[in-house]
């Protein structure tokens, strides 16, 4: 099996590897529930024993309760056993019923805890031999939107509302904004989800001919670049089995006929400079992917660079932000990725006002930029967000009093 431990605490991680690789089974490790999002979005697992407090004195659970909420909005499939300690009872039954298969009490024994995560991933006894077991961890790639913006909330909200419908749904937003990665969620949660999606460029002629019989989620890329002739022949070629998901820059530009086929609901992605703080649990994201997919050390993101993530407006959006941490990494193997790394000759500052002709070089502004993003890399513990600037509590503290902060 393929199992994903979340867990604050690196001891217990260490001791649950052991146990685990013992019983033949394979354990990744998410240190927060920022890193569990991005791991689930990139791997498909088994099972997931899902510890319920993060960070010294924590001991209500809300964290873990929200994590598990989510995890289980975005795959209700996933099976996820609670590890919890005693005192945690009540917890542990409120994530139970938000959705938990199982919880094991801390201490654990291991043979215990292993059974409990086997009969978690085991799939329920088929009625018939012939039926089919749901996928296994490494048949499928999973898709997830990142993010925790209430823009991209709405997206998710709508995709659940809308996904296991066969409405048509049009698909807006700004290329590399995550319309794609949208229609592939949107597929997920259809009743077609154990098929491929047929993706269709209709700019391409010889690509009609793939809708011929097309069954279950059928994607139609630029159909308002169509015109009034060919809106119709398409509209008159779509198979009645087929659902269709349609990516667009202006579906106005739709005919109401065809309209009424393929974008009875609209889903709007925002653009990366309206997510608000999504923009850095993104670029950590790409440096998990990209490290990985390159075999190389997880650098973190110094203060600087992340104010620079946070202030810039990326070319391409979220594929612009991409791929500047993709060639910060490849370019650099120092532990901390600096902001003149991420190519800044390559992004847009946003535009100055009006009234001013020359840029400007406040060090004061820039000061208290980068305070904000040490704050919010520590999660506003000003202990060690004053360690990673180089200060003390006290000297933050009257920093963090002159900017408002």
């Amino acid at each position: 099996m393929a199992i994903l431990l979340i867990d604050d605490n690196p001891h217990v991680a260490e001791s649950l590897s052991v146990a685990i690789r013992l019983a033949g089974h394979r354990l990744d490790h998410a240190g927060s529930p920022e890193e569990a999002l991005s791991r689930l979005a990139r791997k498909r697992f088994d099972v997931v024993l899902l510890d319920l407090n993060y960070g010294p004195g924590r001991t209500d659970g809300a964290e873990g309760l929200t994590l598990l909420g989510r995890i289980v909005a975005d795959d209700p499939a996933a099976r996820i056993v609670v590890i919890t300690a005693h005192s945690g009872v009540r917890v542990a039954v409120a994530a139970m019923r938000a959705g938990a298969c199982d919880f094991v009490m801390k201490p654990w024994r291991n043979a215990e805890l292993v059974a409990a995560l086997e009969a978690a991933a085991r799939p329920e006894q088929a009625h018939n031999a012939s039926e089919t077991t749901p996928p296994t961890a490494e048949s499928s790639a999973p898709v997830r939107l990142i993010g925790d913006s209430p823009a991209i909330e709405q997206v998710r909200a709508l995709v659940r509302r809308v996904g296991p419908s066969k409405a048509g749904v049009v698909i807006t937003g700004a290329p590399g904004s995550g319309r794609s990665l949208t229609a592939a969620v949107l597929h997920a949660a259809s009743d077609h989800a154990d098929t491929p999606m047929l993706s269709i460029d209709l700019r391409d002629p010889e690509a009609w001919s793939r809708l011929e019989g097309a069954k279950g989620s059928v994607l139609l890329r630029h159909p308002d670049r169509l015109g009034e002739v060919e809106q119709r022949r398409l509209h008159e070629r779509l198979p009645v089995s087929a659902r269709a998901i349609a990516i667009a820059d202006d579906p106005r530009r739709i005919g109401a006929a065809l309209a009424r086929r393929i974008a009875t609901v609209e889903i709007a992605v925002p653009r990366l400079a309206d997510r608000g703080d999504d923009a850095l649990l993104l670029a950590r994201h790409f440096l998990w992917v990209t490290a990985e997919r390159h075999n190389r050390a997880v650098p973190r993101l110094s203060a600087a660079a992340e104010a620079m993530v946070l202030r810039t407006s990326w070319p391409d959006e979220v594929r612009g932000l991409a791929a500047a941490i993709e060639r910060a990494l490849l370019l650099h193997e120092d532990a901390v990725l600096e902001a003149e790394w991420l190519s800044p000759a390559r992004a847009a500052l946003p535009p100055l006002p009006a009234d001013e002709g020359a840029p400007s070089f406040d060090l004061d502004e820039n000061e208290r930029l980068v305070i904000e993003a040490a704050l919010r890399q520590h999660r506003y513990n000003v202990t060690h967000a004053a360690g990673a600037l180089g200060l003390s509590r006290g000297a933050l503290y009257r920093r963090m009093t002159r900017y408002g902060l």
